[in-house]
């Protein structure tokens, strides 16, 4: 039994070698010319597609450097010099509330002084009598 085996599979071997050399045969194989020149075509190919992403690569890299930084700068420029104008607008604010408060309060001390004062005067002409 162990020859039929063995026997079965160089038979087996042999086929699938005598099949791969047939399929070779039929592949059409390029002449060294049209090798020559597919190889060119593709070589070019790569160069210009690495051509193109460098360029995009260095436009981009400039784009950001000078556009998209620029614009950030300039925003924060803008924003800032809002923040200190709006600042600058709540601490005015501020201090004008503050004035209203003392002049409010100083107000609120004169009329309260004057009627301590109107008390204290009839209180002492309610003595004098």
């Amino acid at each position: 039994m162990a020859n039929k085996e063995s026997k079965n599979d160089n038979k087996i071997k042999k086929h699938f070698f005598k099949d791969f050399k047939a399929e070779l045969k039929k592949v059409i194989w390029p002449t060294p010319k049209q090798l020559a020149n597919n190889t060119v075509a593709v070589i070019t190919i790569v160069l210009i597609t690495a051509l193109i992403v460098f360029i995009l690569d260095a436009v981009f890299d400039l784009g950001n450097k000078y556009g998209i930084t620029k614009l950030q700068s300039i925003v924060e420029e803008k924003f800032s010099v809002e923040d200190e104008t709006t600042e600058g607008e709540e601490s005015t604010e501020n201090s004008d509330t503050e004035n209203s408060e003392e002049s409010s309060s100083t107000e609120e001390n004169t009329e309260t002084e004057g009627t301590e004062t109107t008390e204290n005067s009839d209180t002492t002409v309610e003595n004098q009598e």
